[in-house]
């Protein structure tokens, strides 16, 4: 296939790219690289199955030659991001949505919405399956994330169900690995900066609060299989192996061998209690489950930070002034050439 990936640059949406070229499908990666990392698709610039598209995709999706489907990834998602960008939030998940469903629409090409467990909000119901219709705050600060993915759910079904477009929704549970911006705010890649360089770690509220991580390689084998299939969701996915994030703040310590103290401050507004999927759908209709352990894939993530001081520093130097919503000085550049018109 040819796969138009938009939020390519990202920490999900490199990951896609990387797994798409892997099975020999062409890809071409959509990203205006205001939260994702150029590093992360410089090993990708030299194969020719690759083709990198400099664009807000809010504006205009434009992309030459055939297109078979569309991973539509692009959005701000941590919470220091879409909170300092709130009104492109709301775009890219609007007008960027229906630009990437009429991309797909051109083409008669799959089209998969990535949803999230955000639409479920600070859930009555645990755990969540797709059924639940959720409980969110539509005014709150974190509504212009929540609502962007809801309001993306809705135009998708409506293209859908309206103009016969061949869509999918996976909605996306917490998700964690490699390539992930050590100064972006969540919740693992805090936890493993901070005990990395011996600084106390952060818990918001009392840490009895509930998540459930999924290892990235898990969950872009998800997205693939939804890809490959005709399958409308929307779908789960996500590792239903529950934990309170002081759990995860004690494993993160003994895995990394770090002596830091955890310290507790006051729980954001409208921060969700507990988030657990049920994934009975993914694995009857699409035949997936997660494979990688909490511990297998914090290791392999302590590992990835471990092997970049320097963005660690970086971050450090970012937290400690209270920036945690951009990229930092330490991320590398493309070169001009490489970057194609959009």
């Amino acid at each position: 296939m040819r796969v138009a990936v938009t939020g390519g640059g990202g920490f999900l949406g490199s990951h896609l790219c990387e797994a798409l070229l892997r099975r020999g499908d062409e890809v071409v990666c959509l990203d205006d690289f205001s939260t994702g990392n150029p590093a992360n698709i410089t090993p990708f610039l030299g194969n020719p199955a690759f083709e990198l598209v400099r664009a807000d995709v809010s504006r205009s999706v434009d992309v030459g030659g055939r297109v078979d489907a569309v991973a539509h990834l692009a959005s701000p998602a941590s919470p220091p991001d879409y909170l300092r960008r709130p009104l492109q939030t709301l775009a890219v998940g609007s007008r960027g949505t229906e630009n990437a469903l009429r991309l797909a629409a051109r083409h008669e090409a799959r089209f998969v919405l990535a949803s999230t467990s955000e639409v479920y909000g600070d859930p009555e119901v645990h755990p969540q399956d797709e059924t639940y219709w959720g409980h969110v705050n539509p005014v709150g600060p974190r509504s212009v994330y929540d609502e962007a993915k809801r309001f993306a759910e809705a135009l998708t079904q409506a293209y859908r169900s309206h103009c016969g477009a061949n869509t999918g929704i996976v909605r996306i549970f917490n998700t964690y690995g490699p390539r992930m911006r050590p100064h972006d705010g969540r919740v693992v890649s805090s936890f493993v900066v901070q005990a990395l360089a011996g600084e106390p770690l952060t818990v918001y509220g009392d840490g009895k609060q509930t998540r459930s991580f999924c290892y990235v390689d898990d969950l872009v084998r998800g997205i693939m299989a939804m890809l490959d299939d005709d399958e409308p969701g929307p779908v789960n996915l996500g590792n239903p192996v529950e934990l309170t994030v002081f759990e995860l703040a004690e494993l993160v310590l003994d895995l990394t061998g770090s002596r830091a103290e955890i310290q507790f401050h006051p729980l954001p507004v409208d921060d969700p209690t507990r988030r657990r999927p049920v994934i009975a759908r993914a694995s009857e209709r699409l035949g997936w489950v997660p494979e990688v352990g909490i511990e297998d894939g914090l290791r392999r993530t302590v590992r990835w930070f471990a092997d970049r001081p320097a963005d660690i520093a970086a971050a450090l130097t970012a937290i400690r002034g209270g920036q945690l919503d951009g990229g930092s000085a330490a991320e590398p550049r493309l070169p001009g050439p490489t970057l194609a018109a959009s």
